[in-house]
């Protein structure tokens, strides 16, 4: 396990007082019986690095119920994150990908210029009581990879690299940090990590990355001087280090990157720097000229009207 860096500046240092642009809270969304809160996008941000969508659920017991399927959907010009902390799902997709995805494994599916996919309950669970928890992330793509070919990669917990010591453990999902790299390939400079803390560990946050946030998981930190709850988005000035303090055990997730090659449109499940080419997407899920999820070929969602 690598070692993390030293920490500075500490915690209430008179010269780390300002070091917080927004503090983000998740909105309620129904996904037709299934309530996620949605952090990104938000009015105080639309992306921060490539991160362009933050949907997270649970961590809790949820009975399983056919209401908790995602049936197939299109998406273009992006990559998706799928990282789970309890509870498994079944992925499926329009490039013949089948995959269950369990807890501390990275999915990380492109969709580019155009695929389709499923997330869904594993049989065997459906009417039990299971714990469910995890996230479901959005990378924009930039602009040169918008058309890429779809594709996906799985790559399973124990190939995930681990840094930490001394009450501090961060397993990197995507991207680098600490002077490690995740072994998901991505198109721009990013991270994510799954960052655990006991009570009284300190994690320093570098400025290696230009854009910088953390989501609070569970547990309260401190920033500062400052202390934040759980079900909190910390978006980090750009330019200073910091550290982040546990007052309580907690859980967080570390995320960002280098900023995006301008904004993006954002309509449904599509992400483009273009309105027309979104507006060809819509067009092209209506007419059925997105190839069918392998094994999943008869269920999708229907275009909003909206």
């Amino acid at each position: 396990m690598r070692p993390l860096p030293p920490i500075d500046p500490a915690p209430g240092d008179a010269r780390a007082a300002d070091l917080i642009e927004h503090i983000i809270l998740p909105r309620a969304r129904d996904l037709g019986g299934f309530t996620v809160g949605r952090v990104l996008p938000s009015v105080e941000r639309q992306m921060i690095g490539p991160f362009i969508f933050l949907d997270t659920f649970g961590p809790g017991e949820m009975l399983i119920t056919e209401k908790f399927d995602v049936r197939p959907h299109p998406h273009i010009g992006l990559a998706t994150v799928t990282y789970i902390n309890a509870g498994r799902l079944v992925h499926r997709d329009s490039v013949g990908s089948l995959q269950e995805i369990n807890p501390g494994d990275v999915n990380w599916m492109t969709a580019g210029k155009g695929i389709a996919h499923s997330e869904r309950a594993r049989p065997e669970d459906i009417g039990g009581t299971h714990p469910v928890g995890g996230f479901q992330t959005w990378i924009a793509l930039p602009k040169h990879h918008e058309e890429t070919p779809p594709a996906f990669a799985h790559h399973g917990k124990g190939s995930l690299p681990v840094i930490g010591a001394d009450g501090v453990t961060v397993r990197l999902i995507v991207g680098s940090l600490y002077g490690e790299r995740a072994p998901v390939s991505t198109f721009s400079e990013m991270f994510y990590a799954d960052v655990r803390l006991e009570a009284g560990a300190t994690l320093p946050v570098d400025a290696d990355h230009e854009e910088r946030a953390a989501y609070i998981l569970d547990g309260t930190v401190e920033v500062a001087g400052d202390r934040f709850e759980a079900g909190r988005l910390l978006v980090f000035r750009p330019g200073d280090r910091l550290s982040i303090k546990a007052v309580t055990p907690a859980n967080l997730m570390l995320l960002g990157g280098e900023p995006m090659d301008g904004p993006r449109h954002i309509w449904w499940n599509f992400v483009s720097s273009s309105k027309e080419r979104i507006e060809a997407a819509k067009e092209d899920w209506k007419a059925g000229r997105f190839d069918k999820v392998f094994g999943d070929e008869e269920a999708f969602i229907p275009l909003p009207e909206k």
